[in-house]
């Protein structure tokens, strides 16, 4: 292969040959410009998605969640019993499932929340260490970022605290009755709706890629997810009980967070992690000891994510973790917590379809 070389003529101005320039200018500009229309395309999609997400996210997620529980609703309609009913049944296990792990959670969280200035104080005695670092901070932007003088505290209104909390609990509270009703209907008329999408396309090649595509989408879906969903299962029983000989207050409450935060790779172990240091800075007396509970967390759930998951899960399902760290990242950007937890099956999706209509030595640059 040979590489550009530089001469000096001489003026001494710098002369660079090609040995193999491009045969034609224009093929250059038509690459650029239909990268210009990938990337303005990207940006458009980008935005879309972030402005449509109240309509968009519980579309969504009901979309992943009914594609992953359509195999059952199939299986109990070779038997006779009526999809509506059998979506019913799986809808309303949902809704007893989130009330029951939400009323396990509002005890604990209302004492902690109830016992926050005490908690901090605790916390800023054990964090003393820290006291002069902060300071300095503190020094920095005063001196970097002066501020506008001492404020006036201002006592805020019961209609200020009010506002927030109705602007935060209405959309919320309409976001999961859409989700809710959405996948009700998808999984009861799931069957009729993939053959309406099916006559959409005009050739007999194109019927079949669209089946194969929907039917390995659905496959690896639910593969992931009630394998993943097992493994979390083990690791919230596995912290539960690791939390108890610990002494911690409340220990099942860490194994539901361990449980539902693993969905969520990298960031779910990172926010446990933190939260078990600062639960252990107030329950236990020393700082030594309170950082043994996330450091046992850090060594099984590098356990789980780096062995016990790719060894169940095999290579077939194994994702580039490059690939899901970037997901992780867009998906929590446009649609926050949420989008989090959808990242990684909305990547399998993409990554099945892509692998359908791009095949693997297609998509190879030759040589």
């Amino acid at each position: 292969m040979e590489f550009l070389r530089a001469r000096r003529d001489k003026d001494d101005a710098l002369i660079i040959s090609d040995p193999q320039p491009v045969e034609s200018v224009a093929d250059a500009w038509t690459s650029a410009a239909e990268a210009a229309t990938i990337g303005i395309f990207l940006l458009l999609l980008g935005a879309g998605l972030y402005v449509c997400r109240p309509i968009l996210l519980p579309i969504f997620a009901a979309f992943v969640i009914g594609t992953t529980l359509a195999p059952i609703v199939r299986g109990v309609a070779r038997h006779g019993v009526s999809p509506w009913v059998t979506a019913a049944a799986l809808g309303a296990v949902l809704v007893v499932g989130a009330a029951t792990v939400m009323t396990l959670l509002a005890q604990p969280l209302s004492e902690w929340i109830a016992k926050a200035p005490a908690i901090g104080e605790t916390i800023k005695q054990k964090l003393y260490v820290l006291e002069r670092p902060l300071a300095a901070a503190r020094e920095l932007q005063e001196a970097l970022l002066p501020s506008a003088g001492p404020a006036v505290a201002v006592e805020p209104s019961q209609l200020g605290i009010v506002t927030p909390v109705l602007a935060f609990v209405t959309p919320t509270v309409i976001e999961f009755i859409l989700f809710f009703v959405t996948l009700i209907f998808f999984l009861a008329v799931q069957i009729d709706f993939r053959r309406y999408l099916v006559s959409l396309f005009t050739t007999r090649d194109a019927k079949l890629r669209f089946l194969r595509i929907a039917s390995d989408i659905e496959q690896n879906l639910a593969s992931y997810l009630a394998t993943v969903t097992v493994i979390n299962l083990a690791l919230g029983t596995i912290v539960a009980v690791g939390a108890w000989l610990f002494g911690f207050p409340s220990p099942i409450i860490f194994g539901i967070l361990a449980m539902v935060l693993n969905y969520v790779p990298y960031i779910g172990p990172a926010c446990l992690t933190f939260i078990l240091f600062a639960v252990g800075l107030v329950t236990f007396p020393s700082l030594s000891y309170a950082l043994l509970p996330p450091a046992a967390f850090v060594a099984l759930a590098t356990l789980e994510g780096q062995i016990v998951t790719p060894a169940i899960l095999g290579h077939r399902l194994t994702l580039n973790p490059l690939a899901v760290l970037l997901a992780l990242a867009f998906w929590a950007w446009i649609w926050g917590p949420i989008g989090a937890f959808l990242a990684v099956p909305l990547t399998i999706v993409v990554f099945v379809t892509i692998g359908h209509l791009i095949p693997s030595d297609e998509g190879k640059p030759p040589g």
